[in-house]
């Protein structure tokens, strides 16, 4: 689990992930599909398809801030 101190706006380019946002139920999205993830959220992902998976995540974090911020 970790975090980020700005948004990130996931769109997941092949395979399926499931992604885990704590306090809720896992999502499972597959090639094509968005995830939103708030700010400060904790949150994790994992391929559970069977072939290779990739996403490409855009963050919206002020400036020298960190990107990654890992659960305690």
């Amino acid at each position: 689990m970790h975090s980020h101190p700005g948004e990130e706006v996931i769109y997941v380019l092949e395979g399926i992930f499931e992604y885990e946002l704590e306090g809720e139920k896992p999502v499972v999205l597959k090639a094509g599909d968005v995830l939103f993830v708030p700010a400060g959220k904790n949150h994790s992902a994992k391929n559970i398809g069977k072939t290779k998976a990739s996403e490409l995540a855009t963050y919206i974090v002020k400036k020298n801030r960190p990107l990654l911020v890992f659960k305690k």
